[in-house]
């Protein structure tokens, strides 16, 4: 596994996107356990991705524009719906001083489901793995499979130590009423800009 591979899949995780800020949200007003799930929800949320990329439904999605179009706008109307749940303290994102089982499961189908809406997640496996696969390799499948648990892995530990950074800090917002207004303005403002740019996104 080189190098290049590795940096590449750190900047890539690394990067600001709808699951960073998900599973930042989650330490913030639900605390350090909840971020954990979270994280393992947003990694989760890559393996359809993954069979997609390998069986081929990627490829569809590429070149069926309705399709595309169908998947994008549902992970749009998904962010927008969670932008409105944040900011009406509705939902896995409320803020809560005491995290139930009910709503850590519900972090974990929005954590899913955010990721299982982006079509663009299928394609980039198809467009970014390869790249990193010697022509001459005999074992294909084997090698992507690889390839994907390595970025999984650094999907969940990166994503974890993000939410776990939220979680420590979450005292001193629960601690203030105006931090707590703000916060939530702020994350639904995120989810916003995210569909936003997902709405904009090209095959």
């Amino acid at each position: 596994m080189s190098i290049e591979f590795l940096l590449t899949t750190l900047i890539i995780v690394a990067s600001p996107g709808t699951g960073a800020v998900y599973t930042i949200a989650a330490g913030l007003t639900r605390g350090a356990r909840t971020s954990v799930w979270a994280a393992f929800a947003c990694t989760l949320g890559i393996v359809p991705h993954l069979v997609a990329a390998l069986s081929g439904v990627a490829a569809l999605l590429h070149t069926s524009a309705l399709l595309f179009e169908l998947v994008k706008y549902a992970g749009v109307a998904y962010l927008l719906y969670m932008a409105w749940a944040t900011l009406k303290e509705r939902g896995a994102m409320r803020i809560d001083p005491e995290a139930d089982a009910r709503s850590a499961g519900q972090i974990i189908v929005d954590g899913i489901l955010l990721n299982l809406l982006n079509p663009k997640l299928s394609i980039f496996f198809v467009a970014f793995l390869p790249q990193f696969i010697a022509a001459d390799e005999p074992h294909v499948l084997a090698r992507m499979l690889e390839l994907s648990g390595v970025f999984m892995a650094a999907t969940f530990v990166i994503f974890a130590i993000y939410g776990l950074f939220a979680a420590a800090m979450r005292d001193k917002v629960l601690g203030s009423a105006t931090a707590m207004a703000w916060m939530r303005r702020t994350f639904a403002a995120a989810f916003v800009a995210l569909g936003a740019r997902l709405a904009l996104t090209e095959r």
